[in-house]
């Protein structure tokens, strides 16, 4: 070493060390141990503490499940052949109640012989999905999830099936309204393409119905809404609620950031209000007041009442989540909309609403994970929710007398996968629009 560097350099070795053996311990699984659990003394008795933990609540309620009866007829019987198999003084799970009366929980008091048709329409109802949750798939799919809620709503509440095409035809009506008048003015096609539908679903639909049914009596069996509970009924209200509050909550998020006065106070004061407001009290709305609203006469469905009562209150949640995706957005992207020359409804179709969208996925399935259990408070305005209406009407039979974990828990884990489902699809759509480079 030159003097020179010597004094420029602390220290600088002149010699290599010797070749040494890899840490002993350091792979597979007690490196993952020592990392993550034993990292420190603290960590060690939060580990330790943990495992005793759960070997407490492993002990106590193993053997509860593990005596668990599946083939019975009424509770005594399930009491009757643990107390023969584990002794007088053992307690075990009555699955029974389960095996006897799990189409009681799916599908309420729907029809036995009509069970093919809300399976058909929960198969549908993936096959409408895929589309939207797979971009891969071709675009003409899109059809069938336009005209899905239609068809399942035939196939759920029957009768005839030409108010059904006379609705799909109001809609259709619309569409080419709104796609001739914009040529002209895009404010009177949307006035235009609302107000026309509505005019012949008002005036036309119910004649021609009438006459279309007398020449092609095509229709099934009518199904009356007391006749729906269980996880059908959740699902028909949650699925419902999501599909509507989701552009719902999109348009309220823009309007509430609008420079027009009328447009962004209404959208305050609407979003303020519901989230002021808790769910049960609009459910009482909507089973009682809804109908002083409504022309004298008018039968108007309890459960599409409660659906529309909670798409309003998700819509209200779902805005505020958007809002905030809205405003995490730099403000360079509108400034690059403007200057593309964009107008507002394209900037929001192509630049700010999927980057808005795309932040705000965690926010939105919280919130329709939220509104899904949720479903379980229409018990409280007559409809049969799977969580305490269904099993009160289990327990009302003299054989399933006393009967009381045992549905909880079989509800739970339905309730439990199907969230379950959705988080991770969450985070599945997350990582697929990822376009971050670090």
């Amino acid at each position: 070493m030159s003097d020179l560097h010597a004094q420029t350099v602390p220290y600088v070795r002149d010699t290599m060390l010797p070749e040494q053996s890899p840490p002993a311990a350091q792979s597979g699984a007690v490196r993952w141990l020592r990392e993550n659990l034993f990292s420190s003394w603290f960590n060690a008795a939060l580990t330790l503490l943990g495992v005793a933990v759960i070997y407490f609540f492993i002990a106590h309620y193993f053997p509860w499940f593990r005596h668990g009866v599946w083939n019975a007829a009424s509770l005594q019987e399930c009491r009757a052949i643990i107390a023969e198999k584990w002794g007088p003084e053992a307690s075990g799970a009555c699955w029974a109640v389960i095996r006897e009366r799990w189409n009681q929980i799916i599908f309420g008091f729907y029809p036995t012989e009509l069970y093919w048709r809300p399976i058909l329409t929960f198969v549908l109802l993936f096959v409408a999905m895929a589309p939207v949750l797979y971009t891969q798939l071709p675009r003409v799919l899109l059809w069938g999830t336009v005209a899905y809620p239609l068809v399942a709503m035939w196939l759920l509440w029957g009768g005839s099936i030409w108010p059904v095409v006379m609705i799909a035809f109001g809609f259709m009506l619309g569409g080419v309204i709104l796609r001739i008048v914009s040529r002209w003015s895009a404010l009177g096609a949307l006035v235009a393409a609302i107000v026309v539908p509505v005019l012949f679903w008002a005036f036309l639909m119910g004649p021609i119905d009438d006459d279309l049914s007398y020449i092609a009596p095509i229709a099934l069996r009518p199904i009356g809404s007391d006749q729906f509970g269980g996880f059908l009924l959740a699902i028909v209200i949650g699925v419902g609620g999501i599909v509507m509050s989701l552009p719902l909550g999109i348009m309220l998020a823009l309007g509430r950031q609008s420079d027009m006065f009328l447009i962004k106070t209404l959208s305050v004061v609407f979003i303020e209000f519901i989230r002021g407001v808790p769910l049960i009290t609009l459910l009482f709305v909507a089973s009682t007041l809804l109908n002083y609203f409504l022309p004298p006469g008018t039968n108007f469905d309890i459960i599409l009442r409660v659906m529309i009562l909670v798409t309003l209150f998700s819509a209200a949640y779902i805005a505020e989540v958007i809002r905030g995706g809205l405003a995490a957005l730099p403000r360079g992207q509108y400034e690059a909309a403007d200057a593309l020359g964009l107008e507002y409804w394209r900037a929001q179709r192509l630049i700010i609403l999927p980057q808005a969208l795309k932040i705000s996925i965690p926010g939105i399935v919280s919130t329709f994970i939220g509104m899904f259990k949720d479903t379980t408070l229409v018990t409280f305005v007559g409809l049969y929710d799977p969580l305490k209406s269904i099993p009160d009407a289990i327990r009302n039979n003299f054989e399933w007398k006393g009967i009381y974990w045992e549905p909880f828990i079989f509800v739970g884990v339905i309730f439990f996968v199907l969230n379950f489902a959705m988080s991770r699809y969450s985070m599945y759509l997350e990582r697929r629009l990822q376009r971050d480079h670090h």
